[in-house]
């Protein structure tokens, strides 16, 4: 019984259903499995099978977009209920685009990946100001922040952040990733920022390495 509502929530998801996720993830709950079962063996698979189609080029990103999406539908479903449980996060992510910078694509696509991971995600949006990244922090306590960026000319927005935390002399205190088309392991090393993930699927894979 279980395998058969939890299979196609999965194949629903991958294959980029929208219209059918929130049902078939209704029809999970009505059938008593629980939330956390729901989004272990169905959500979190479907994504991770996502994140490989496009990884290995199957997928594109408007594939990954509506797969997010069918992802989403369901997740809103469960998120109260997840909370109001025994659901233990991974970890705390802060994430958003830096200052100058209104491309957010693959800062969602991270945020779904992230959550279907079993991290709790706090989004800050676009064009967020080094400030703002702080003054979140200091009142979520995220275990990571990562931050975006598409334009290489707002890279030098990822520096000013970080170096605005060590100043303040709490950049210890988390664990900064960085990603975004223009973004290289080599800019990650010279600001100083713990890793860079070249893909929304390889930034899941760093921030699980740097809850370890």
């Amino acid at each position: 019984m279980t395998d058969a509502l939890i299979q196609p929530l999965r194949d629903a998801i991958v294959e980029m259903k929208i219209d059918e996720t929130e049902d078939l993830c209704r029809k999970c709950l009505d059938a008593s499995l629980s939330p956390i079962d729901i989004l272990n063996n169905s959500l979190i698979p479907a994504l991770d099978i996502v994140g490989t189609l496009f990884r290995d080029g199957d997928y594109f990103l408007p594939d990954v977009l509506m797969s997010v999406k069918a992802y989403n539908n369901c997740y809103t479903v469960l998120e109260p209920l997840l909370k109001g449980g025994d659901y233990k996060p991974r970890g705390t992510v802060l994430l958003g685009t830096v200052a100058g910078d209104i491309h957010e694509i693959g800062k969602n696509i991270l945020l779904a990946l992230l959550q279907g991971n079993g991290f709790d995600v706090i989004d800050l949006g676009i064009d967020v100001a080094a400030e703002t990244f702080m003054e979140k922090a200091r009142e979520t306590n995220p275990d990571i922040i990562g931050m975006s960026a598409l334009l290489s000319t707002t890279m030098p927005c990822m520096k000013e952040v970080i170096d605005l935390f060590t100043e303040a002399g709490i950049r210890d205190k988390y664990k900064f990733i960085i990603g975004g088309s223009p973004i290289s392991q080599r800019f990650a090393e010279e600001i100083g920022a713990d890793g860079y993930g070249e893909d929304a699927q390889a930034g899941v894979e760093l921030a699980k390495s740097l809850m370890i």
